[in-house]
């Protein structure tokens, strides 16, 4: 518990001011994550990033990551899902090539861990170009519901919520979870006030608190299947970087299919 808080604390010392800085910095580390993402998807998988087919993939995770760099380099009629068709056709091919070893199944491992990764960040880069306060008032949601949730869950926890997925995540948990987050997402509405509703604003809250705790669910799903308990060992006691930005994978698209962006 103390190296995992221990550890919270430092990531939030060094990721919040890049947050706060945005531009090329905040791109580079994205990316830098969305990489370390990827080869934590590999490596579950039991594949090996610094292949042939792992470079592919990772050049085609950029180019959904950072499109408008791509877009310097390609031609103007090659938009985002050209791109993506292109690269899936590479790692078809290399299923040939590689006699099999690289086989259809690890192409699809690939191409949905391409997809999940390249535009759940983008979507990060996204909220974060359409303003500082938005992409704070997201990561705070998404904090309150995992804390929320651990705290309430282990206090009052009684009925497992997805007990052959996550034995320890609980249906008192869960709400708790919502509870707290709608809380902080009130006191920040309240004191840092936005040119938002606020009642539209509690109700996404409710939205985005529920869908980050399905990507957590989604993550512990994978974890699951191929029998790990963490995806990665970068962060002492929190795992990898899938498993800390899981429920932001799936929190941010709802935030840009919502309109505010």
């Amino acid at each position: 518990m103390k190296q995992r808080i221990i550890t919270a604390i430092i990531g939030l010392i060094l990721f919040v001011p890049v947050v706060y800085m945005g531009s090329w910095i905040l791109e580079l580390v994205v990316a830098v994550l969305g990489i370390i993402a990827l080869f934590e998807l590999f490596r579950m998988k039991g594949n090996k990033i610094f292949t042939v087919e792992g470079i592919i993939s990772i050049i085609a995770l950029l180019g959904l990551l950072l499109p408008q760099y791509a877009a310097m380099i390609l031609p103007e009629y090659m938009d985002t899902q050209m791109i993506l068709y292109l690269f899936v056709l590479l790692l078809l091919v290399c299923t040939v090539f590689s006699k099999n070893n690289f086989t259809f199944d690890d192409v699809a491992v690939s191409v949905l861990g391409i997809m999940y990764i390249g535009f759940g960040f983008r979507f990060l880069l996204l909220t974060r170009y359409s303003g500082l306060d938005l992409l704070l008032f997201v990561l705070f949601v998404v904090w309150a519901t995992d804390i929320g949730a651990y705290l309430i869950g282990r206090k009052l926890g009684k009925h497992k919520l997805a007990p052959s997925i996550s034995p320890n995540k609980t249906i008192e948990g869960a709400l708790g979870g919502v509870v707290m987050a709608l809380i902080v997402a009130f006191i920040y509405l309240t004191y840092y006030p936005q040119n938002y509703n606020i009642g539209w604003m509690l109700t996404l809250t409710f939205i985005l608190s529920i869908a980050g705790q399905l990507g957590d669910l989604v993550e512990s799903a994978f974890k699951r299947y191929y029998g790990v308990k963490d995806s990665g060992n970068l962060l002492p006691g929190h795992g990898g970087i899938l498993d800390r930005f899981d429920s932001l994978l799936f929190v941010l698209p709802v935030i840009y299919y919502s309109g505010l962006i």
